[in-house]
């Protein structure tokens, strides 16, 4: 979906509010602010937005005639994300929807008391959002998008589709607070495969292009990239530099494989916000956040991309191929 047609999908029931309020006065409006930490040219991630949109819409809320859509994108600007936070808060939602863990911990750092449904984070635990899964004790809940655990599974498929590879490049974004965690349990598991760990962070596309570089020039290595609002951001330079440098990479989201990455296995975000959508729902019909326990991801896809397989030199295995949930020509 393109900017425009997005923007006045999730704005175009606004233009036919007045007429229908003056024979609904006593209809109370809902205001429901969702904060995105992508950028707001980001065609995907304007996509789980309008997923999230078309699925209040199908639980009986349309945007401008019972409830209010507050978008604000936060551009992997960590600044910016803490004072767009602020702004919604100020605007007094009924319910906050935060996409990405920058936008969690932004919001959850300007109020405690307004309630939070939050998707793409990876454990609420460690960044202190909740201490029980099950029944969320303050005002946040949501839904995550990966387990730690999946960074052992990446190594392996790697492995799997160019067995030669002994050296692992970590690209991560710095100011994300989970790259940490993935570090420890990617460099447990890259110690049973026999290799080695570099961990290499990204701010912008120079520095991309600098460590993707760096790394090339010995032989056997391969990329694991992070999810993170930044590696979003950066993701097609990150793609283009991989494939150049031939350097096998899994990606988390299958939007990377679509866009030329070699092969993604993760969760689907689309997914997450349409299910985050029931939670919103269920708040604005009088649900506490305790009642609403933190869900994980129902299903992980694996997607090959053999057109880029092609390009670096690799031939899938079929076993490896039969296992893909897609696999792109």
């Amino acid at each position: 979906m393109r900017r425009r047609e997005f923007i006045a999908f999730v704005s175009g029931a606004a233009a036919a509010w007045p007429l229908f309020a003056r024979g609904q006065q006593d209809e109370r409006v809902r205001r429901v602010c969702y904060l995105s930490a992508l950028a707001e040219g980001d065609l995907e991630g304007q996509s789980w937005i309008t997923g999230l949109v078309q699925r209040l819409q199908e639980l009986g809320w349309t945007n401008g005639r019972n409830i209010q859509v507050d978008i604000r994108f936060g551009d992997a600007d960590v600044t910016r994300i803490s004072m767009l936070a602020k702004e919604l808060i100020e605007l007094r939602p009924d319910v906050l929807f935060a996409s990405g863990a920058p936008a969690a911990i932004a919001l959850r750092q300007h109020t405690l008391s307004i309630p939070i449904v939050f998707g793409q984070v990876v454990d609420p635990v460690s960044v202190g959002f909740v201490t029980n899964l099950a029944r969320p004790e303050g005002n946040i809940t949501g839904f995550t998008s990966f387990e730690f655990s999946v960074g052992g599974k990446w190594l392996q498929l790697l492995k799997e589709c160019a067995p030669s590879v002994d050296r692992i490049a970590l690209v991560f974004d710095p100011t994300n607070p989970t790259w940490t965690a993935y570090l420890r349990t990617i460099e447990a598991a890259a110690a049973s495969f026999g290799m080695r760990l570099t961990p290499a962070s990204v701010r912008d596309a120079g520095e991309i292009a600098q460590h993707v570089a760096t790394f090339a020039r010995d032989p056997n290595g391969a990329l694991v990239v992070l999810p993170a609002p930044a590696v979003n951001r950066h993701r097609e330079t990150i793609i283009t530099a991989a494939t150049h440098h031939r350097l096998p990479t899994i990606f988390p989201f299958r939007y990377f494989t679509v866009n030329g990455g070699l092969m993604s296995y993760g969760s689907d975000p689309l997914e997450q916000h349409r299910r985050g959508a029931s939670y919103v729902d269920r708040i604005l019909r009088g649900a506490n956040v305790a009642e609403l326990p933190v869900q994980h991801p129902t299903k992980y896809e694996l997607t090959i991309n053999l057109k880029t397989a092609k390009a670096l030199g690799l031939t899938i295995p079929p076993s490896l191929l039969a296992r893909a949930d897609e696999v792109i020509e």
